[in-house]
């Protein structure tokens, strides 16, 4: 099944799609990954969503990935007594360590971390955004924070805490997430997703847990992260833009430049990035998104995005299939219109000065300047892939695998379609298969070229330093090389 465009869908599994007839239609109408969502849901329910998706991808005989997002350290109030309380702009409002219910003046905080770095002048941000209170001091035991409230309005159990103004000194891997991840990995899960990362050193504490057996997203969900955002994204293996808990730390007119600037840096690094949250939001509960909706999704492809994400649209909401449809025609829409090519083309990064640039920068000149209808690229960890993506070829990227994890891994990849084929061991044999592939995977017709990049010694990773064109014949057949 060829996808008829190159930007790729996210599609988040849930309790509105957790049956097979359910997962199917949406793979049908679009998906490339499915996010299972950590924060909710059992083991239980994620493995047999799990077991769904491998049937499905056997049937199709097309990889699909599988993230998992793990929860992360969410900060979050205590209980109330009554359930909840109304705070009013202008009162005092305490938070402290004592596990008691809360009332209106005061709320356990059982975040200890927190009280060791909070200081006077800063800001808290209570239920995603809703209730902000200025911090006028902490207790000198550390155990109580006295605030004022800025923002007032109702605040109930559970509720999340944002702190914008301070690195918190608490590790990206919560008990839960280790838990989590070391199901994740049994799993067999694709990609995992690290949330609120802050710096470099939460991602090499998961690098060193997961090793090689999945790959690893950085979601980018606080202000710190953008102070050491090259560091990041050079330690990850992919980067989201989790614009929900972003959007709430950062003021909103800041949140689309931050966003285009993180897409720039992953570009130059050559790490695929997802664009997330709010996405399509009003189809939670409409058949159809609103205009706006439609522009933010446009917008991120334009911006040369290698994927965009469904969240609650897909796991809950009441039109899954049709969230992704609509998803799978904005992307389409808007890769036909020639601008995406010319503003596609304006973003292109300098070549860094080795030879796997060198091969994939020539690739995307080869294929624009012969027509060539497809780029194939001979990989065995991924990486000749994702050098071509970074590149933004005319023609869309064929890679040929002999491994499934890392097939799987590249559906996450801008324009990458990826087969699943016995390594080759000869030039020969290189050229036919590709030609082979490209006919069978529908890139090609006999008369057709298509421009081939590999690494010789065959099979060695990393080792990008061969191009080809080939032409294709009516007869081409692999087992005749």
């Amino acid at each position: 099944m060829r996808r008829q465009r190159q930007a790729k869908i996210v599609a988040t599994l849930g309790p509105a799609t957790s049956t097979k007839e359910a997962i199917k239609a949406l793979f049908d109408a679009g998906a490339d990954v499915f996010r299972f969502n950590f924060s909710h849901g059992s083991h239980a329910d994620h493995q047999a969503r799990c077991d769904i998706v491998r049937q499905i991808e056997r049937e199709a005989g097309r990889p699909i990935a599988i993230l998992a997002d793990l929860q992360g350290p969410k900060l979050r109030v205590g209980q109330f007594a009554a359930g909840k309380v109304t705070l009013a702009e202008g009162a005092e409002f305490t938070l402290d360590r004592d596990p008691a219910p809360g009332d209106g003046t005061r709320v356990c905080l059982p975040h200890p971390e927190l009280f060791e770095v909070i200081d006077a002048g800063q800001s808290l941000l209570l239920d995603d955004g809703k209730l902000r209170l200025a911090v006028l001091g902490r207790s000198a035991d550390k155990r109580a924070i006295r605030t004022r409230v800025v923002t007032g309005g109702v605040l109930s159990d559970r509720k999340g805490v944002n702190v914008p103004d301070v690195v918190l000194p608490i590790p990206a891997l919560t008990q839960k997430d280790l838990r989590d991840l070391d199901f994740a990995l049994d799993m067999g899960a694709d990609w995992v997703a690290l949330s609120f990362v802050q710096r470099p050193e939460d991602l090499h504490q998961a690098r060193a847990i997961i090793g090689n057996r999945a790959a690893l997203l950085a979601k980018l969900e606080k202000p710190a992260a953008l102070d050491g955002l090259d560091a990041i994204v050079a330690a990850s293996d992919a980067v989201m833009v989790a614009r929900g808990d972003l959007g709430v730390e950062l003021p909103p007119e800041r949140v689309p430049g931050v966003q285009k600037r993180i897409l720039r840096t992953c570009r130059q690094h050559g790490k695929p990035i997802v664009i997330a949250t709010q996405m399509l939001e009003s189809m939670i509960s409409s058949p159809v998104p609103t205009r706006a909706e439609a522009s933010d999704v446009a917008s991120a492809i334009y911006d040369g995005a290698d994927a965009v994400m469904l969240s609650a649209e897909s796991a809950s909401g009441a039109y899954p299939t049709a969230a992704v449809s609509i998803m799978d025609r904005i992307i389409r829409e808007v890769e036909k219109d020639p601008l995406y090519r010319q503003m596609i083309a304006a973003q292109n990064q300098a070549p860094l000065p080795n030879s796997g640039d060198a091969i994939c920068s020539a690739l995307r000149d080869v294929t624009g300047i012969l027509g060539a209808v497809a780029t194939v690229t001979y990989t065995s960890s991924g990486h000749t892939s994702l050098r071509a993506a970074r590149e933004r070829p005319m023609a869309p990227i064929l890679s040929i695998t002999p491994n499934l994890s890392t097939a799987r891994r590249l559906a996450l990849a801008w324009g990458v379609h990826t087969t699943v084929s016995p390594d080759v061991r000869n030039e020969a044999r290189m050229v036919a298969a590709a030609c082979q592939a490209a006919l069978a995977e529908g890139f090609a017709k006999p008369g057709d070229q298509i421009a081939i990049t590999a690494g010789v010694p065959f099979g060695q990773p990393g080792s990008t330093n061969l191009l080809r064109i080939a032409q294709i014949w009516p007869t081409q057949d692999a087992a005749a090389a």
